[in-house]
């Protein structure tokens, strides 16, 4: 998989094997791979959502929902479920904005869509939990965690009841919010270091998925496919925009022509143009007349 500099890649084999060396658990496919380990995001989650109880915890890592060609998909970084049924969704993101909110709202609809495929009745959904940890403050409230549930804005302490809970971890918090493994292990995603027992559990596991000569390969074959398309896209938007100029240009030439008392017929037999695209033209002069 040798990338010569020079080809129009933006980055070469060497760049990619010493990207993969400063990997932290900031990566989502580091975050993927550390927390299949169901005993550590069963850990994890009791940190999160203390209230929340289960015994076991089944995890399916990088899911894809794909529900039709006219609807966005989604691939989580962790998709799991509970003894209980609850689903409890996760991601790691480095990048966010300001339409981090609609993505929770659409992680949703997207999970709840999964288990009404399997023929369950809305009335028998389950709880959804939706956790997003990143090393920036999209709220910018400096908390370290904000939980979101649907309340009525005209009764206090009324609760919609509807069975979603939204998470939004911030690394880099500056509240005195949280404490403990939690504080522990948002420090370490922030690239603080930490003698908390399950950070040191977490760190030895993102060193173990390092070492992974199969994972490396994985990450460094979906980067450079990634690449691919992203150069693939901007060569499909440059000839696009190539040829929405050469389009405006024949439209140019045909409206001259038109106005120098050519016909349709004419135009198009001369200059091979399409009849309904010199008629085209031709209405759009006439309506603008």
């Amino acid at each position: 998989m040798a990338i010569a500099r020079g080809t129009g890649f933006p980055i070469s084999e060497d760049d990619l094997l010493e990207k993969w060396k400063h990997l932290t658990i900031l990566s989502d496919y580091i975050f993927c791979k550390v927390m299949q380990d169901e005993e550590l995001l069963t850990e994890l989650v009791h940190l999160i959502l203390p209230d929340l109880y289960f015994s076991k915890i089944e995890v399916h890592s990088q899911k894809s929902i794909e529900e039709g060609m006219d609807i966005h998909g989604v691939r989580f970084d962790i998709f799991a479920t509970d003894d209980g049924g609850n689903t409890i969704v996760m991601e790691m993101q480095v990048q966010v904005a300001g339409a981090t909110p609609r993505r929770f709202r659409y992680y949703g609809s997207m999970s709840d869509m999964q288990m009404l495929e399997k023929g369950l009745h809305y009335s028998k959904l389950r709880d959804t939990y939706i956790i997003i940890i990143s090393p920036v403050d999209v709220f910018g409230r400096g908390r370290h965690i904000y939980t979101f549930t649907n309340r009525c804005h005209e009764e206090e302490g009324l609760e919609m009841g509807d069975g979603t809970m939204k998470v939004f971890l911030n690394a880099n918090g500056t509240a005195d919010d949280v404490h403990g493994g939690l504080k522990a292990f948002l420090d370490y995603v922030a690239g603080r270091t930490s003698d908390d027992a399950f950070v040191k559990k977490v760190d030895d596991a993102v060193k173990m998925a390092k070492a992974n000569k199969s994972w490396r390969r994985e990450y460094m074959t979906l980067m450079m496919r990634d690449l691919e398309n992203q150069e693939i896209g901007r060569e499909e938007g440059r000839e696009e925009g190539r040829e929405e100029g050469r389009n405006e240009r024949d439209k140019e030439k045909i409206e001259e022509m038109l106005r120098d008392g050519k016909t349709p017929e004419e135009i198009a037999d001369f200059c091979k143009y399409p009849l309904s695209l010199v008629k085209s033209v031709q209405e759009s002069l006439l309506v603008a007349q």
